[in-house]
């Protein structure tokens, strides 16, 4: 019988158990992959929601209510205008002698505020379609003996800073006159007549007719002009931003045609518009 030495036996025994450690490793289930956390869903972009910029202070077109909301005919109908093209809008109220900056910086997207289209305007701005027609007017105390807008050329007269009342003012009585009075608003202007500060006001005949009835006590009357050009108002985007402008006109489109402009114009003026207001040349870009 071979005898086994002590080195063979030990080197048999390594391989032994080397087949052993092979086996059991052939035997191992391979590990579970690991879980996978399902991929974050990105939340949906919230929808973009347009800085309408106004000056609150001209009723019956934009003005605040005892609880400081902004309320008026421009507010809605460029609410109504809004909701029609699928659009999200809210209103800042800001002031009137830097509000054609503020879009023009960005911090306003548009601006209704009783503006006028006019050809200066119109090289910084860009306007949708008209959607109210307008005409200065003059307002005098019920005793005074002015007629006619001629009568004003000598007389101290107040207008709302920058507002085509202060145009034509200006041009009859000179760049440098001082009897041109000018302030922050028409209802200031018209304080001011009420307490023999000025003697005539100049300013949209919207704003001139709701002042005057709604204050009976400063017995004031109004002028109507035949040399008053028309106008018409008209909402503001900035310069070139075709796609907003695009929008807002398809909305005021949309309320002409199924009447909401109508009944807008009714609830603040009494009655529904002679004629809708037509798109004209100067609205256009």
């Amino acid at each position: 019988m071979p005898t086994i030495t002590t080195r063979h036996f030990l080197k048999t025994t390594s391989v032994l158990l080397a087949g052993l450690v092979l086996a059991a490793c052939g035997k191992q289930e391979p590990a579970a992959p690991a879980a996978t956390a399902p991929a974050a869903t990105p939340p949906a972009a919230a929808a973009k929601v347009y800085v309408v910029g106004t000056d609150a202070a001209y009723a019956p077109f934009e003005s605040q209510n005892e609880k400081g909301e902004i309320v008026g005919f421009d507010i809605d109908v460029v609410k109504a205008a809004a909701q029609k093209a699928g659009i999200e809008v809210k209103f800042v109220n800001t002031p009137w002698e830097g509000i054609f900056n503020s879009v023009a910086q960005g911090d306003r997207d548009l601006l209704v505020s009783a503006i006028t289209i006019t050809p200066e305007r119109r090289q910084t701005l860009d306007f949708s379609a008209p959607y109210f027609d307008a005409q200065q007017l003059i307002a005098v105390k019920s005793d005074s003996k002015i007629a006619k807008f001629d009568d004003l050329k000598k007389l101290k007269v107040g207008v709302q800073n920058g507002t085509t009342g202060d145009e034509v003012i200006t041009k009859l009585q000179g760049k440098d006159s001082p009897n041109v009075k000018r302030f922050e608003s028409t209802p200031l202007a018209l304080k001011e007549m009420e307490g023999g500060g000025v003697d005539a006001v100049v300013a949209d005949n919207g704003v001139v007719v709701h002042y005057v009835a709604n204050n009976p006590g400063s017995k004031f009357k109004t002028i109507a002009d035949s040399t008053f050009a028309a106008e018409q108002y008209g909402i503001a985007v900035k310069k070139g931003n075709a796609e907003l402008l695009e929008k807002i006109n398809q909305g005021l489109a949309g309320i002409k045609e199924d009447g909401s402009y109508a009944r807008i114009y009714t609830q603040y003026f009494g009655a529904a518009p002679a004629a809708a207001p037509a798109p004209a040349a100067a609205a256009s870009k």
